[in-house]
């Protein structure tokens, strides 16, 4: 069975170096969907070649992006690894269940991501806000940060290690596809408009915050196209109701 292997999407990285051994750790597990969004130094890097040691391949077909919602915009499941608590309410899952859900959603065909942080600071909540849910390594409370290309290397391993498991089963979705992230984007664009003319987003001060949560809700939901469509014709309707009143 053919499995669609995730995208590892590196943000904001700062160091060629850590590019470069990440592009290996990932070619040592099998891995080549390399994205980088907007890296510090600029791209194409001369380090990140010098420290990939055999796996050029990987850096010469990785995508470069401006943002992480470029970057996953394709995708139907995104989890973000980090190690510190946040105020997002996410499923929590280990690196083991994270690749094995993964591998399941790679042989129904659909793509998925995993983002990892800049070296210095980590993913931001405006990061983690657009995945479905976050990677959590077990490691030391007193000392938890792993460098960029150790979590790139900890997670193809257990890529490598969730596609020797059996096959999955697989998911009737009766005639539709689960929506990407470019149309849960753009629903929760038109429910942010909409409210915004109603006025939900009251007062002025707390209206960022109102927007953040209302996003992190959209990507908790796993939702069809037909779904998102419902969801459009229904905001339309409503406007429209409004104005025959």
């Amino acid at each position: 069975m053919e499995i669609t292997p995730p995208a590892f999407v590196l943000v904001r990285p700062q160091m060629g170096e850590n590019i470069g051994a990440s592009a290996r750790s990932m070619l040592n597990f099998g891995l080549e969907g390399m994205r980088v969004v907007a890296p510090r130094d600029g791209w194409p890097n001369e380090r990140a070649v010098a420290l990939a040691s055999g796996a050029g391949r990987v850096l010469d077909a990785a995508r470069l992006t401006e943002t992480t919602a470029d970057a996953v915009a394709d995708c139907t499941m995104v989890f973000a690894t980090t190690a510190r608590d946040r105020d997002l309410t996410k499923p929590v899952y280990a690196p083991e269940a994270a690749m094995a859900e993964a591998r399941d959603r790679g042989a129904r065909g659909e793509k998925v991501a995993i983002l990892f942080g800049p070296e210095r600071t980590g993913l931001e909540n405006d990061d983690i806000a657009s995945a479905n849910a976050i990677v959590s390594v077990p490691t030391n409370p007193a000392f938890a940060s792993l460098n960029l290309a150790q979590c790139v290397l900890l997670m193809g391993y257990e890529w490598r290690r969730a596609t020797d498991a059996p096959a999955p089963t697989e998911t009737e979705l009766a005639g539709t596809d689960w929506a990407n992230q470019a149309e849960m984007s753009a629903l929760a664009a038109h429910f942010e408009e909409r409210l915004d003319q109603a006025g939900f987003f009251f007062p002025d001060g707390k209206a960022a915050a109102m927007k953040l949560h209302l996003r992190n809700l959209w990507s908790r939901m796993p939702l069809t196209r037909a779904d998102v469509q419902t969801f459009h014709g229904m905001m339309r309707q409503m406007v429209r109701w409004k104005e025959r009143g």
